[in-house]
């Protein structure tokens, strides 16, 4: 049976291993460089309380991916759920009574929560995305509102021709907004200045988000909460753009158990899953990829032949790994894929009594939020998680809290070289400091570290192309997932690279578009390519 050796066991490698599996006609064999599974979507667990590294909703606006989650992991069922419509392809059907899973009973079981996002600013919350409500007018003041607008309006009469995501941001909600809640956490976030990264980061992931859709999206709250039920609610919130749906799944003991569980399903049908083995080299022949180099923890080495080749190691990566076993690799292509930019990421757990911050919509000492944006200037955590809010299973003790301090920094910076000891009362501090913690509440903490979690959108990644032609040459290499293809994909867009790539394979088809077209906005980027002949148009919203 033919072989098919995947590079990497994050979402995106282990799901062509399951297609592979589902079909049975290739033999899946994936290698990891590290000891765990699910890659950034794995869950760290420290003392019986979890972590999901970066928080992970599972939504997505692939019918595919929905089923695809549900059938490695069943719905709750609860009074609650079965009040849910979902819509798959193009069909509605109601959860029947009997379908779903008891989370009292089994942990092999997704979750349906609220989402709840908001901003952190001038000590006061806003909700995220921006909404037209009573508290965002009352925090935001009279003064600031009337030069929202004027800035807003003023955007729109005089578009900007879209050459970095500043320009980007400033098309969609104006100068004022976007100086106010998008600059300082974009700049937290990448290291630079927004006028420095290309806007194709705004377009896969603000994506149709603008003062339009926000307001629109009021509008059609208002009326659903004045309304009475006619209907279910609508799980598959197609009409809602992402950053604004109302609810989205989770694994009952984080994202990474969904990866563990798909992880042993390809095992037991005949795949290969090995832990530990990094790759270091990858041999070619012509056109094609013959043969990898291992290395184990244990500095053993061993080299390993295949039929297809699946990537999900970062490029930077990969195009050192050809090179290093003689592939003769064009300059330009060296170039580009060594000076491509990472930006990487920790987050300090804390394990609290209570929190300082209170809200009316949460029990005492919680807040309601999954995520917390962090926008205060004089502090360097970018974004905080509850771990409360995604999943109570997440907390080994109900009554304390459980954080994750997010920052954004480069391997080997300041940041990334404290010590977990120095990382953990830096934390402290911070949270104390903007009047979320008390530090005499903290009782534990976990420091992880993320290296290359976020491709980078600008230095030579305007340049990617370059990379990507000539990798494309090599009929049996498929470059899939955020690092495969260094592009800031969502779990769910990694998936259907995956797929796609799959698909391709047993057809036999070697057109590599398919797998590179996935979480492209089509419309945005024909709009770029008009604009750098006829200038910019109005951006649609």
């Amino acid at each position: 049976m033919p072989r098919a050796i995947i590079i990497g066991a994050g979402p995106a490698g282990l799901t062509a291993a399951h297609e592979f599996v589902a079909d049975g006609t290739v033999t899946p064999v994936v290698y990891e460089a590290t000891s765990d599974i699910g890659g950034i979507s794995r869950t760290v667990c420290h003392d019986g309380n979890r972590m999901d590294i970066g928080g992970h909703r599972f939504f997505s606006r692939s019918d595919r991916v929905m089923q695809w989650w549900q059938q490695i992991l069943p719905l709750e069922q609860t009074p609650q759920t079965q009040t849910f419509r979902l819509a798959y392809q193009g069909q509605d059907r109601e959860l029947d009574g009997g379908a779903g899973a008891d989370p009292e009973q089994t942990d092999d079981v997704m979750l349906v929560r609220s989402r709840l996002s908001r901003i952190y600013y001038d000590k006061k919350f806003f909700n995220y995305p921006i909404t037209l409500e009573w508290s965002t007018l009352r925090n935001l003041g009279f003064a600031r509102l009337m030069r929202m607008g004027f800035s807003y309006l003023g955007s729109r009469v005089r578009p900007r021709m879209e050459k970095s995501l500043e320009d980007f941001y400033i098309n969609r909600f104006g100068r004022e907004l976007y100086n106010t809640f998008f600059r300082d956490y974009t700049e937290k976030v990448w290291g630079v200045p927004c006028s420095q990264i290309a806007p194709d980061w705004g377009a896969q992931r603000v994506k149709g988000l603008s003062v339009t859709t926000t307001v629109l999206h009021a509008v059609r709250s208002l009326v659903r909460k004045l309304l009475p039920r006619r209907r279910p609610t609508d799980l598959s919130q197609t009409d809602t753009e992402v950053s604004l749906i109302e609810y989205f799944l989770y694994p009952k003991l984080g994202p990474g158990h969904m990866w563990e569980t798909v992880a042993r399903g390809v095992v037991d049908r005949g795949g290969e899953v090995h832990l530990q083995q990094k790759v270091t080299g990858i041999h070619t022949d012509g056109n094609r990829v013959t043969a990898v180099d291992l290395v184990s923890a244990t500095g053993e080495t061993s080299t390993h032949s295949g039929d297809e080749f699946i990537s999900t190691m970062p490029v930077k990566e990969l195009i050192e790994a050809m090179a290093a076993t003689g592939t003769s690799v064009p300059h330009d292509v060296r170039r580009v894929a060594t000076e491509l930019p990472y930006r990487d990421f920790l987050t300090v757990g804390l394990l609290c009594r209570t929190l300082t911050i209170t809200d009316p919509s949460g029990t005492p000492g919680l807040v309601p939020d999954n995520w917390i944006y962090i926008q205060e200037p004089d502090v360097r955590v970018g974004r905080l998680q509850i771990f409360n809010n995604w999943s109570p299973w997440l907390v080994a003790d109900p009554d304390q809290v459980w954080i994750g301090l997010e920052y954004f920094c480069d391997e080997g910076d300041d940041l990334w070289s404290r010590t977990d000891q120095d990382m953990t009362a830096f934390a402290i501090a911070e949270l104390a400091s903007i009047g979320i913690i008390d530090p005499a509440d903290v009782l534990d903490s976990h420091v992880e570290r993320v290296p290359k979690t976020y491709p980078a959108y600008f230095g030579t990644y305007r340049e990617f192309d370059t990379v990507r032609e000539w990798v494309d040459q090599f009929e049996n290499l498929w470059l899939v997932g955020r690092n495969g293809q260094h592009r800031y994909n969502n779990q769910d867009h990694s998936m259907l690279t995956a797929i796609a790539a799959v698909e391709a394979i047993l057809a036999d088809d070697r057109d590599k578009e398919p797998v590179w077209a996935v979480n492209l906005e089509a419309e945005y980027h024909e709009q770029r390519q008009t604009e750098q002949t006829t200038g910019p148009k109005v951006p649609i919203t």
